[in-house]
């Protein structure tokens, strides 16, 4: 993956599995990485797990004076900043039965997070050649969902960030572009089954072309394609990687017409 090597990366929410498989991605070709999150447990094991050149650093994002830490700490250990990914999120949700406090909880992370790390990074990141931000949206942010409302809306308003801040950055040489996973594998997911991966395949597959959930390595490719060399003239997309979730629409990977004949 060329233009990752050398490089630095900060990654928030590295202590979830996606967030750890992104690390990881970068880490793999050649980049240093700062693992960002509240989660220490599970942020100190991703990071050991990878070893020299990956370093934990605990960060709550809705507190601006840890996220200037988390810069000042990856300006010390490696030099500046090349790469941010926004990827730290808050799965609060009730839908209309959510209090403001739950909203503003909800923005503070998902969105207000991204934008004031964005904001701490710049003056390393401007002017720094192949700098790259990745944002996480959602296949959530563009369809409706039963009973989620704060997820959804807070990703959608996430996909706008990154076209205002792709127009906003590029003066600077900042690429800005989001990726909106479909269902991958996950803490949530893993809990919810009892660790049955086959299952969850099983429940995912008529929501998506291949049938399957996602693995988080695949999403972390995505993410260090984006920053790379080869996504040079890519800035202001969404890059969905949901197995065709969002290609289906309304519809099923299951033909319907035959369920009328039953």
């Amino acid at each position: 993956m060329d233009g990752i090597h050398g490089k630095v990366a900060i990654v928030t929410g590295a202590s979830t599995l996606i967030g750890a498989a992104v690390a990881a991605a970068f880490h793999r070709y050649g980049a240093k990485v700062i693992l960002a999150d509240i989660d220490e447990a599970r942020g100190r094991e991703a990071a050991s797990a990878l070893g020299e050149g990956a370093t934990f650093v605990r960060t709550d994002i809705t507190k601006d004076e840890e996220i200037q830490s988390c810069v000042q700490r990856a300006i010390e250990l490696y030099g500046g900043v090349d790469f941010l990914v926004n990827l730290a999120c808050s799965y609060i949700d009730d839908g209309i039965q959510a209090s403001r406090s739950d909203w503003h909880a909800s923005y503070d992370v998902n969105v207000v997070g991204a934008v004031m790390m964005t904001k701490a990074c710049l003056p390393q990141m401007a002017g720094r050649e192949g700098a790259a931000i990745v944002n996480f949206s959602s296949i959530s942010a563009r369809v409706a969902q039963t009973g989620r409302w704060l997820y959804p809306v807070t990703k959608a308003a996430v996909a706008q960030l990154t076209r205002n801040m792709a127009m906003d950055l590029a003066p600077e040489g900042i690429r800005v572009n989001s990726v909106s996973p479909g269902w991958t594998w996950s803490r949530v997911m893993d809990e919810l089954t009892q660790g049955d991966r086959a299952k969850t395949d099983r429940v995912a597959a008529p929501f998506h072309l291949l049938r399957r959930t996602g693995d988080p390595e695949e999403v972390g490719e995505a993410v260090v394609f984006l920053c790379s060399r080869h996504a040079s003239f890519i800035t202001g997309a969404d890059l969905p990687v949901d197995g065709g979730y969002s290609a289906m629409g309304p519809e099923q990977a299951e033909a319907a017409i035959p369920r009328l004949c039953e």
